[in-house]
């Protein structure tokens, strides 16, 4: 259900690839983090980030990908949130007031960080869809049909982030997408132990460019070492896959039982493969939210000025 609808002016710099609207779902209960998130959302833990003056600096991951996604020139995002989840919509909703606050009180460095951010959202386009009930990722993905329509998308995980060195993941992911007449194009990384993740089977994994020929959603005995990340590039046929698939015995549909669907069916899927310098932030587990802070404070002193 479309709980709110805002819309801001689009820029100039408006995305003029094939793909102009992201899917972010936020919906996720955080059950992995808890207690720090019995009332907080995961997406708003922060991460280190460098400011606009410079100086090192904390973020919600929600807005760091947020951020990424509009300086590739995303304008129109659809954020799927569940109950609990207001505090999204508060920090993403702009607050003038302590802006001046801010500047009055000589806070310059903080008062710039607010200024780019509200700019950037004063220049999107932005709908907020409820997830009335926790029913999965490809649920979340399924409530957000209505925003996107019948046009390609980006799918894009609210607490995994991706910094690349080079060609960011979303213009490879898109690139791949609009020339390889993709159904799904996926985004993939190698693990030693992938099976707490999507686990994808290819053609050939050296190739550049991956055909995927199998998911699977966190085998026990998994036959590659290829694990889905939750940055997805789809068409509209995703939702017709998302409603003939059956939930899981939890209960919840998995995005991933339908881009098998999708492979069933004849569609093309294909993957990028993350590269060595490709550092990936995901705070879904303790452990692996040390990491994303480690590897996000290293990265943003290497770009302190």
């Amino acid at each position: 259900m479309v709980s709110s609808f805002t819309t801001r002016g689009i820029g100039r710099s408006e995305c003029t690839s094939v793909i102009r609207k992201a899917i972010i779902p936020v919906a996720g209960l955080g059950t992995r983090l808890l207690s720090a998130t019995k009332e907080q959302p995961k997406e708003m833990l922060p991460v280190f980030a460098t400011g606009e003056d410079g100086a090192l600096c904390l973020k919600p991951i929600v807005q760091v990908i947020f951020e990424q996604l509009f300086d590739f020139g995303i304008r129109q995002f659809c954020f799927v949130v569940g109950r609990g989840k207001r505090a999204i919509q508060d920090h993403f909703t702009p607050d003038r007031d302590f802006v001046q606050y801010l500047n009055s009180h000589g806070k310059n460095g903080q008062c710039l960080r607010l200024e780019r951010f509200y700019g950037e959202l004063e220049a999107s386009a932005i709908t907020w869809v409820n997830q009335a009930e926790p029913k999965g990722f490809g649920d979340a993905v399924l409530q957000a049909e209505s925003v996107v329509g019948r046009e390609p998308f980006l799918v894009h995980a609210g607490d995994t982030y991706i910094v690349s060195q080079g060609q960011s993941v979303q213009s490879r992911l898109i690139d791949l997408h609009a020339t390889g007449k993709c159904g799904a194009s996926l985004t993939i990384k190698e693990f030693k132990d992938p099976r707490q993740y999507g686990i994808a089977e290819v053609r050939d994994g050296r190739a550049r460019i991956l055909d995927i020929r199998r998911v699977v959603e966190k085998p026990d005995r998994p036959r590659s070492r290829l694990g889905i990340m939750p940055v997805y590039a789809f068409n509209p046929t995703i939702f017709e896959a998302l409603r003939s698939i059956l939930p899981d015995k939890g209960g919840e549909l998995q995005l991933t039982d339908a881009i098998q669907r999708l492979i069933d069916e004849g569609h093309i899927v294909r993957a990028i493969k993350l590269q060595a310098d490709d550092i990936r932030l995901d705070i879904g587990t303790p452990d692996t939210y040390w990491e994303a802070l480690l590897s996000s404070h290293k990265h943003a002193l290497s770009r302190e000025t």
